[in-house]
């Protein structure tokens, strides 16, 4: 548990002055609460048989004090452990967003979107618990254990010695259960991982679910994942329950001997009655120590399988690792050699998998653009199209070949400078929840003019003039209040808005028809000469008109060259074109 538990004090670590205080405070707090038991048998054993009234009276505001002493700094301790548990549980939400914006393509996949939803949310409420409970229970329990062992041996050291007796039992009990809860949580916060993509795929494909009637189907998927996590946190609760009950067992039978045996002391006149009832207040004290411990070790186990799954995230590889390659002297301005790449691990036996090379998602791929041409990449899905962006971009890394643009090999520029190149529409891209403008703008301070012509080279402003409040029009999440030809138009608005120096428009135009496709590509071509153009599309006339034109088929580049002369080379273009024309 403790390697586990680095991350957690490496973020308390920064606030280490205040929580050093909240534990400062708690300190007093439960020592003023421990007084009270003896406060109590001195009044018993000695005040009250004096009959002094003034006496009692001192005493009883003495005692009184004490507690409002107690409950002041127990409620001030207690304030600031929350405080410190959202502190560090925001520095922690905040690097995980951080770090998950910069995983590697690899790392991202590996991970996947579920868990490292869980992980920013169900993951760092465990550690946020924890922190509070470290500045709280953490001194409390302990203290209320020790203190109470410590004030009953001052008391009376051979009614104590039954509690000692039992006290090894009881922690031994708490300490092997705690590690037995920390695998089990660690499978539920798994099985937790599983509920989130069910319940992401559904929200996000709720019209194909309604549209095919799957409703039950989906419910009952649903179900059985949610059956699986429910069963592994009953068994967490049901393991990390044990000690509750068996430490209440052996504290109410250690009280049994201390009445027991207090009243034969008290007969035999070896003790004052009053600690008979300052033990009885002891070992309730005592109890709550213990089950106080029961309960740190509970949140400590979750918190420490969650601290494991957050520190797998922030130790993943960052998609930028710069290196200081020279450039290459040429006329090139984008450049791929050789370049060939795998998604995912390799396949090996202890990954469940038979062994062997991964599959290639490009193979041995190559081509050149000056600035301002234009590249049309066609080809049946699944070829590789998106993944000759995905690296071009640097989302991954080729694993062999190099991609250079402007003769600079693209891992040399930091990654601002290289994406800030870059103006692109993804195929299912992101539309969110705000005005259309501030979907255009994203944050980059776009000039309006800028964005008025971008709209209007991306034939979006017929639609958004006609709109009630244009530009300040609210977009729903994913654009759902928009039309796909509406909702593509508006990306490669976003796209031209900041004048880019290449282009990407990956199957942005599927949503709209041969005529709005094809007056928008002559409205890029005129007016953003500057900008070199990569296109990926479905349709070979979307294609025809661009300076060169890369056939895919399975990873592999099957014919590069003009319209014309693929009509004469390659007859998978050949053929294609002549389905979609005939």
């Amino acid at each position: 548990m403790g390697c586990k538990m680095k991350l957690i004090f490496r973020y308390m670590k920064k606030y280490k002055v205040a929580v050093f205080a909240a534990i400062f405070i708690k300190l007093i707090g439960t020592m003023s609460e421990l007084s009270l038991p003896y406060i109590l048998e001195y009044m018993i054993d000695y005040v009250v048989p004096s009959k002094d009234l003034v006496q009692v009276v001192i005493w009883g505001l003495i005692m009184f004090a004490a507690s409002i002493f107690c409950r002041q700094f127990n409620v001030m301790a207690n304030r600031k452990a929350i405080y410190n548990a959202h502190k560090v549980s925001y520095d922690v939400r905040g690097d995980l967003f951080k770090k998950t914006a910069n995983l590697s393509g690899d790392s991202f996949d590996e991970f996947t979107l579920p868990s490292l939803i869980s992980r920013m949310t169900s993951d760092s409420y465990n550690v946020q618990s924890a922190v509070q409970q470290l500045q709280s229970l953490c001194v409390r329990a302990p203290m209320m254990l020790l203190g109470g062992v410590i004030m009953t041996l001052f008391m009376d050291f051979h009614l104590a010695m039954i509690l000692i007796v039992m006290l090894p039992f009881l922690i031994g009990v708490v300490l092997i259960v705690s590690l037995k809860g920390i695998p089990i949580y660690t499978k539920v916060q798994q099985r937790l991982d599983s509920v989130v993509r069910i319940m992401r795929e559904n929200i996000t494909g709720i019209r194909v679910v309604k549209a095919l009637s799957k409703a039950d189907y989906e419910k009952r998927r649903f179900s059985r994942a949610n059956e699986e996590m429910a069963k592994s946190d009953i068994r967490a609760g049901t393991v990390m329950a044990i000690p509750g009950p068996f430490m209440q067992l052996c504290l109410n039978v250690g009280l049994t001997f201390v009445v027991i045996f207090g009243a034969k002391r008290v007969n035999d006149g070896l003790m004052q009655p009053g600690i008979i009832l300052a033990f009885l207040t002891y070992f309730n004290m005592i109890t709550m120590g213990v089950m106080g411990l029961n309960r740190i070790f509970m949140s400590l186990s979750k918190a420490s399988a969650s601290a494991d799954r957050i520190d797998d995230v922030l130790k993943g590889n960052d998609d930028w690792i710069k290196t200081d390659e020279e450039p290459v002297e040429g006329d090139d301005f984008i450049s791929f050699e050789n370049v060939s790449f795998s998604y995912g691990k390799e396949l090996n036996t202890d990954n469940g998998f038979a062994g062997g090379k991964r599959e290639k998602a490009l193979d041995n791929i190559s081509f050149s653009l000056k600035k301002g041409e234009s590249l049309g990449i066609i080809g049946p899905t699944g070829c590789g199209k998106t993944t000759i962006i995905n690296l071009l971009m640097r989302f991954y890394d080729p694993d062999e070949g190099s991609i250079r643009i402007d003769g600079k090999s693209i891992s040399s520029f930091d990654k601002d400078e290289l994406r800030s190149k870059f103006g692109a529409v993804f195929q299912n891209d992101m539309i969110f929840k705000d005005s259309l403008y501030n979907n255009i703008d994203f944050g980059r301070n776009i000039s309006k003019d800028e964005i008025a012509k971008a709209i209007k080279d991306a034939l979006a402003d017929e639609y958004i003039n006609a709109l009630d409040k244009g530009l300040e029009y609210q977009a729903d999440i994913k654009g759902a209040n928009l039309s796909g030809g509406q909702k593509q138009r508006l990306l490669v608005a976003r796209a031209l808005a900041g004048r880019p120096q290449i282009l990407v428009l990956d199957d942005s135009s599927s949503a709209l028809d041969y005529k709005t496709d094809s007056a928008m590509r002559k409205a890029i071509k005129e007016n953003h000469k500057e900008s070199t153009l990569i296109l990926i599309a479905q349709r070979v006339s979307s294609v025809m008109g661009m300076d060169k034109i890369m056939v895919m088929d399975n990873g592999k580049c099957i014919g590069l060259g003009t319209h014309k002369q693929l009509m004469e080379s390659c007859s998978a273009y050949r053929e294609t074109y002549e389905m979609q024309t005939t």
